[in-house]
């Protein structure tokens, strides 16, 4: 019988974690499938390896998932994908975030799409933020002050099944699902491009979508393959968004560049004083949210170049 697994990496969020495999409990079986689930517990230090050590025993009844666990020590979930995925020899691979819940044709959407489209070895699907109408107004505008990005991933290419090309777009790892010998073919995820904790940061699964399509691998969107992603109205604030727009810039410069780069634009430099000066004498709070927050980016953009010149210097 084909196999499907699904990998859950989770740090000190038992809570998250407990609500999202039970979501993933409700979901209806694909006929003639195995689905199990494997969670990497990296660095924990609540209840994760209890509560998981009792679950693992089929406390949760008979219509839970069968799941295997085990603790992965090193922080970083780059560590703990590169711990997990060697450990799994299933058909298909499917990727869940830990403060993620899925739709209940989450399991069929992926075994349809892996038979449909046996030409694609990678699948990526949408990812809709949760919202229970506790968000703020601003969170929804999408006029010329719309903040991006928001505490909230999200992923969306619409209705329709489609190649997802890098000019496209770059899905991330939150909601991706692989043939099982695809990790063999693309290799380990970066220790140096993965959050730590709850750091913010993080592009290690960028970097591995793109070296797979540098390997040739055709990656296929989804429409029917959908998580909602956990809202937590405490990051609306404008210092969460400001560390988020530098954290989620700094780790994305040089995705596209296999090399590191050997300056820092000039631009780069007058764009930071640019939006800082317009935040400083904005008047209205959605302007200066906005202004705020794209200098953060701005100086998170600074930084990732910043980085590159070092790595380059260090390599000489």
């Amino acid at each position: 019988m084909p196999r499907l697994t699904v990998l859950i990496c989770t740090h000190d969020r038992v809570g998250l974690l407990e609500k999202t495999l039970a979501s993933l409990d409700a979901v209806r079986r694909p006929p003639g499938w195995s689905v199990d689930v494997l969670v990497a517990a990296n660095a924990c230090s609540d209840g994760t390896h209890a509560y998981l050590e009792t679950r693992s025993r089929g406390a949760s009844g008979a219509d839970a998932l069968p799941l295997a666990w085990f603790a992965e020590p090193r922080p970083g979930k780059s560590n703990a994908l590169n711990s997990a995925l060697p450990r799994i020899e299933s058909d298909l691979i499917a990727f869940v975030d830990d403060d993620h819940r899925v739709d209940s044709a989450y399991f069929c959407a992926i075994v349809d799409a892996a038979g449909r489209h046996p030409e694609f070895e990678l699948f990526c699907g949408r990812i809709v933020p949760d919202w229970d109408g506790h968000e703020p107004a601003w969170v929804h505008d999408q006029g010329p002050y719309r903040i991006y990005p928001l505490p909230v991933p999200r992923f969306d290419l619409g209705e329709e099944g489609l190649e997802v090309t890098p000019g496209l777009a770059i899905p991330g790892g939150g909601n991706l699902f692989l043939r099982g010998h695809l990790a063999r073919k693309v290799g380990e995820f970066s220790t140096d491009l993965g959050p730590t904790g709850h750091d913010l940061g993080g592009a290690e699964d960028l970097d591995w979508v793109l070296r797979a399509q540098r390997l040739g691998v055709r990656v296929r969107y989804v429409p029917e393959m959908i998580q909602y992603h956990y809202v937590d109205t405490t990051r609306f604030n404008t210092y969460y968004l400001m560390t988020k727009a530098y954290k989620r810039t700094a780790s994305r410069i040089g995705l596209n560049t296999p090399s590191p780069g050997h300056g820092v634009p000039r631009y780069l430099y007058r764009k930071v004083a640019q939006y800082l000066m317009s935040a400083l004498v904005s008047i209205g709070q959605a302007r200066r949210r906005f202004y705020l927050v794209r200098t953060a980016a701005a100086l998170g953009e600074l930084s990732g170049h910043l980085h590159l010149r070092r790595l380059a210097r260090g390599a000489k």
